[in-house]
C-alpha cells in the first residue's frame, strides 16, 4: 500500500472512531455542530461570491497573463530587496480582504516563482494592513490600538518575509535557478499598459464587492462607498467584459478559466473543512461551541506572558473575517481582556486562522507554513506584552 492509500485509509478511521464516540446527542455537541454548519453557511453567504471568487479569478489571471520574468524581477529570491518587500509589506492598504480571501492570490504569485520572502510578506499583510479596519479599530477601540496595529502590522510584513527569505533562503536559491532555465515568455500582443489595467479592473472588482458595511457612526465616504459598491462592482464588470473581447483570445481566456478552476479544486474543500472545525471548537461570534468565549477572556486578562502567548495561538484557530474582529475584541475587552493580548490578536488573528493554514501548508508545505504561523506568534506576543507595558 502506498502512501497515498495509506492516507485515504488513516482518513477512513478517523472519520469511524468521531462517528462512533463522539456522544452526538449531548446538548454541548450537538449545538457545537450546529455552529460548524451555521459558521460554514455564514461563511458561504457573505464570502464566497464577493470574496473568494473574484479573488480566484485574479489569481488565474497572475499564473496564466503575469510574466514569469516580471514576478521574478519584483518578487523572486534575486529581486531587489528594497523594491520588493516595500511593496509586498503595503499590499493590504490596497486589498481589503481577509485571511483566506488572500490565499488564491498568495498563491498565483508564489506558484509564478516569487521568493518565499515577498510572497509570505504579502500573505501577512494583505488581511493585516486594512484602511478600512485599522481606522474602525481606532475609532471603537482607541486611537492607541488603531495606531498600534498600523504601524506593527507593517513592520511585521517585512519582518516575517525576512525571516522567511533567511530561514529558507537555500530552497529559494533553487526554485530561482530552475526559473531561470524556463523558456521565455512568447508575445501576447499587449502593452504593459493594458496588462497592468486589466489587473486593476479585477481588483477593484474585488474591492467593491467585498466592501464590508461600515459603522453607523463611520466616516462618510465609507457609508458612500458601501451604499454604491453593486453599481461601482457593475460599471467594472462591463468594463471587464470588453477588456476580455477586445484585448484577450479564446485559447487565453479558455487557459484563465482552466488554472482559476485549478486553484478552487485545490483551496475550496481545504478552507471549508477548516471553517467546519473551527466553527465546531469555537463557533461565531456570541454564540456557544465546544470552548465557549468566556473561558478565553478568562485566560488572556491581564498583561502576563502566559495572557499574550493564549492571545496568539487562540487568534491564530480563530477565524476573523475583515472587520468582525473589532467588535469580538470589543466584547472580550469589556470581559476583563488586557490591551496587550487584545493587540496580540489584532496582528495575529486577521492574518492567521485554522481554515487558511491548511490551505497555506497545501501551497508551500507545512515546514514552511509551521514556520510562518510561528513567526508571527513570537512577534505578536512580545509586541503585545510591550504595548501592555506602555499604556498600564
Amino acid at each position: 500500500m502506498n502512501i497515498k492509500e495509506r492516507y485515504k485509509l488513516l482518513l477512513l478511521v478517523v472519520f469511524f472512531l468521531v462517528a462512533y464516540y463522539v456522544p452526538w446527542s449531548h446538548e454541548i455537541i450537538r449545538q457545537a455542530g450546529l455552529e460548524a454548519f451555521m459558521m460554514l453557511q455564514e461563511y458561504a453567504r457573505e464570502h464566497v461570491l464577493t470574496c473568494l471568487i473574484p479573488a480566484f479569478f485574479i489569481a488565474g489571471a497572475i499564473a496564466v497573463f503575469v510574466s514569469q520574468a516580471s514576478v521574478l524581477k519584483y518578487f523572486g529570491a534575486q529581486a531587489n530587496k528594497l523594491l520588493s518587500y516595500s511593496v509586498a509589506s503595503v499590499s493590504g492598504t490596497i486589498l481589503a480582504v481577509c485571511s483566506c480571501t488572500v490565499l488564491p492570490l498568495f498563491a498565483g504569485i508564489y506558484s509564478r516563482g516569487a521568493g518565499i520572502g515577498p510572497a509570505t510578506a504579502f500573505l501577512y499583510s494583505g488581511p493585516a494592513i486594512n484602511v478600512l479596519a485599522i481606522v474602525f479599530t481606532a475609532r471603537v477601540l482607541g486611537w492607541q490600538l488603531g495606531l498600534a496595529r498600523a504601524i506593527g502590522a507593517i513592520f511585521f510584513a517585512v519582518i516575517i518575509g525576512l525571516s522567511m527569505h533567511f530561514i529558507f533562503r537555500k530552497e529559494d536559491e533553487q526554485r530561482a535557478a530552475g526559473a531561470m532555465h524556463l523558456p521565455e515568455e512568447e508575445d501576447t500582443g499587449r502593452s504593459l499598459v493594458q496588462e497592468s489595467f486589466f489587473m486593476l479592473v479585477l481588483i477593484l472588482i474585488l474591492i467593491f464587492a467585498a466592501f464590508a458595511r461600515p459603522s453607523a457612526d463611520a466616516a462618510m465616504v465609507w457609508q458612500t462607498i458601501f451604499n454604491l459598491k453593486w453599481s461601482i462592482t457593475g460599471i467594472l464588470l462591463v468594463l471587464l467584459g470588453f477588456i476580455l473581447y477586445s484585448w484577450f483570445k479564446r485559447e487565453e481566456l479558455s487557459q484563465w478559466v482552466d488554472s482559476t478552476w485549478g486553484f478552487m479544486k485545490q483551496i475550496f474543500p481545504l478552507l471549508f473543512a477548516g471553517v467546519i472545525f473551527a466553527g465546531f471548537f469555537l463557533g461565531r461570534p456570541g454564540e456557544t461551541a465546544l470552548i465557549p468565549e468566556r473561558y478565553i477572556a478568562d485566560l488572556v486578562g491581564g498583561n502576563s506572558l502566559q495572557a499574550n502567548v493564549i492571545a496568539a495561538l487562540a487568534s491564530a484557530l480563530m477565524y476573523f473575517a475583515t472587520l468582525t474582529e473589532v467588535p469580538i475584541l470589543q466584547g472580550l475587552l469589556g470581559s476583563g481582556m488586557g490591551q496587550g493580548p487584545a493587540l496580540t490578536m489584532l496582528l495575529a488573528g486577521p492574518a492567521l486562522s485554522l481554515p487558511n493554514l491548511i490551505v497555506i501548508g497545501s501551497v508551500m508545505g507545512w515546514k514552511k507554513t509551521g514556520t510562518f504561523a510561528g513567526i508571527i506568534v513570537v512577534l505578536s506576543t512580545i509586541v503585545g506584552i510591550a504595548y501592555g507595558a506602555i499604556v498600564a
